[in-house]
């Protein structure tokens, strides 16, 4: 089992600074990123001058508020390049997460950033107790989608041995922790108890495998489930938390010791708790909208950007930086479906561009077991609906699904029903139906 308590010579001296030593750090590195992105990208600077701020102006981390929100709307109208603040030829990688048929959000990384990237997930896997030459075994989807190469290079950063086995092909991966014998396993929760399940489908034990460690993210998981994976797989469960517009993976991240959640990693990200509605910024303790500015970022400074997810700042424990509570829901209507993040109006989208199907639909969200599923329910366009035969019916079915697949990269169960079936609200329409067990 891991060490849960580390000394204090395996901590970087930031992990246990003081919180003045913190703040004083932060306000530095906010004011040379709010030059950088005023300088550099041309919407920032159009944003700031509308809101009649200047990077100047920012002489106390309270002077945030004055900053404009960005929202992901921000970088879908700048698709591709347009956030960027260094020339593309600096950039190394792009990243990008699902986005509507045309233009996902996509961010960009210099040299310089892979390297902080890479430092945060290897801080962040040491704090689940990992230490160098052990073997992680990573079954986050590699890709455009951060998870798979954010977790590698951290792994490979902290003097681990990666396993690149990404997702899918469950028995493989039953067979590789048996082979190959790894101590840490990153992969999504409920991915976690279908391999889980697979060991026993094999008459074999979780719990009698070489994993000690689980790092779990990208989408919410209770403490349940938790306690769930610890006991079937006799490991410890921690928590780690990204999104690609902020970074990826290593945004913050549980300590293994206390398990009383995700730390915020201060020194490259300053997060708000803010009101969804009035966007004023609430103490800490407060729920609320969570917030992040990015602090070292060179390709794609972001400022003051709305994550939707709502949680609560808490203070320090077994480091010296800010938790985040539970995630708890949303302040808009994305949907994370197995670690895919799906906005209704994706979907829409596909649905609108055929001449068949009628821009009604439902989305029904259940969990098939461990892991989610989403049923599509559309209309058939009511001139062609009476004389549509099952055979085209199921058609039509087959192609949403592939699109759906291969544009907002989820798979569903879609139905196409006669027009008029799916019941008509009299204000705002209902497209979304979570039957998903409440995260308590």
């Amino acid at each position: 089992m891991p060490r849960l308590h580390p000394t204090p010579d395996e901590l970087e001296p930031i992990e246990r600074a003081s919180r003045d030593e913190i703040a004083s750090l932060q306000l530095k590195r906010l004011q040379a990123t709010l030059r950088r992105a005023y300088d550099n990208v041309p919407h920032y600077r159009a944003a700031f001058d509308a809101a009649g701020v200047r990077p100047e102006d920012c002489r106390d981390l309270k002077d945030l508020a004055k900053f404009p929100f960005t929202t992901k709307k921000d970088l879908r109208d700048n698709y591709p390049f347009g956030m960027f603040a260094v020339p593309r030829e600096q950039v190394v990688r792009v990243h990008a997460s699902s986005g509507t048929t045309g233009k996902p959000t996509v961010v960009g990384y210099t040299k310089n950033d892979i390297e902080n990237w890479a430092g945060l997930v290897a801080r962040s896997i040491r704090a689940a107790g990992g230490r160098a030459g052990d073997i992680v075994h990573v079954a986050y989807g590699y890709g455009l989608f951060t998870g798979g190469l954010g977790a590698h290079y951290g792994v490979e950063k902290l003097g681990c041995t990666v396993i690149p086995m990404s997702g899918g092909q469950t028995e493989k991966q039953v067979q590789l922790i048996c082979d190959f014998k790894p101590d840490i396993i990153m992969v999504t929760p409920s991915y976690m108890l279908n391999i889980i399940e697979e060991f026993e489908r094999q008459g074999m034990s979780a719990s009698d495998s070489s994993l000690k460690i689980g790092i779990f993210g990208a989408e919410p998981w209770t403490d349940a489930m938790r306690s769930a994976i610890e006991t079937r797989a006799g490991i410890d469960a921690v928590d780690i938390y990204g999104l690609s517009e902020v970074m990826g993976p290593g945004v913050a991240s549980e300590c293994v010791e206390s398990k009383d959640g995700p730390v915020i990693w201060e020194d490259h990200f300053y997060p708000e708790i803010i009101d969804p509605e009035t966007g004023e910024v609430l103490p800490d303790g407060e729920p609320g909208e969570l917030v992040f500015t990015s602090l070292t970022k060179e390709a794609l400074p972001i400022i003051r950007y709305r994550t939707r997810d709502l949680t609560q700042l808490l203070p320090p424990t077994s480091r010296s930086m800010r938790r985040m509570g539970k995630i708890t829901g949303r302040s808009d209507d994305m949907l994370i479906i197995r670690g895919v993040n799906v906005f209704p109006t994706q979907i829409e989208e596909l649905i609108c561009k055929g001449d068949k199907l009628a821009p009604v639909y439902q989305l029904v969200v259940t969990r098939d077991g461990h892991l989610d599923k989403l049923d599509v329910l559309v209309e058939a366009r009511p001139e062609i609906s009476a004389r549509l035969t099952s055979t085209e019916s199921d058609g039509l079915a087959r192609s949403l699904e592939h699109s759906i697949k291969t544009y907002v990269g989820v798979s569903t169960k879609v139905r196409v029903m006669a027009a008029g079936s799916i019941e008509r609200s009299q204000g705002k329409a209902k497209r979304v139906f979570d039957k998903r067990p409440k995260i308590l």
